[in-house]
């Protein structure tokens, strides 16, 4: 993947572009005649302006990438944490994942490596970074597996997986994975 694949990259380029052109500027004006208190009091007011609104077009584009809270309070979603991981060790499952273009697989085995039929699945597959590109795509049971139509771009993505297992239990994890370009 090359930086003009990266997602955001083109406005942030977009933004230094001008801030290049306008420091080499002020060289080229600095240079010629004698430096007066009003090209001093452009040049730092120029400086603040400039940071400024970096910092805010950084500010709108954190807080308009932000997916939200995960939990309303960590702390009473961390009150039963050690039980339910220790519940979802109990089971022995382990989770892979494998995409090829327009197809995700998903397998979940037991301890003794037999494939894994749940009884309820949900999975959503998104950026590491961004949550506009998040997709709940259906897997269906294959006999061997969970099998999905999904179409993903190049770069690095992550996969939560929600399950329950036949007896009630509940079990999560949490995949992340690279796609390469195509070519």
């Amino acid at each position: 993947m090359n930086a003009a694949q990266l997602p955001g990259f083109q406005p942030i380029f977009l933004l230094f572009v001008p801030l290049v052109l306008v420091v080499i500027g002020f060289g080229l004006w600095f240079r010629r005649g004698t430096l007066t208190g009003g090209k001093v009091l452009f040049a730092v007011l120029s400086f603040f302006g400039i940071v400024t609104a970096v910092n805010l077009f950084m500010a709108f584009k954190a807080i308009s990438t932000f997916p939200g809270l995960e939990v309303q309070s960590s702390y009473v979603a961390g009150r039963g944490f050690d039980g339910r991981r220790a519940a979802q060790e109990a089971l022995g499952w382990t989770v892979a994942q494998d995409y090829q273009p327009g197809r995700m697989r998903l397998s979940i085995t037991d301890a003794s490596g037999k494939a894994v039929e749940a009884r309820a699945l949900e999975a959503v597959i998104g950026r590491v970074t961004v949550a506009r590109d998040d997709q709940v795509p259906e897997f269906r049971w294959t006999g061997e597996g969970y099998e999905a139509a999904v179409e993903l771009g190049s770069g690095e993505w992550m996969m939560k997986v929600q399950a329950i297992a036949q007896d009630g239990t509940p079990f999560e994890r949490r995949l992340d994975f690279v796609v390469t370009p195509k070519g």
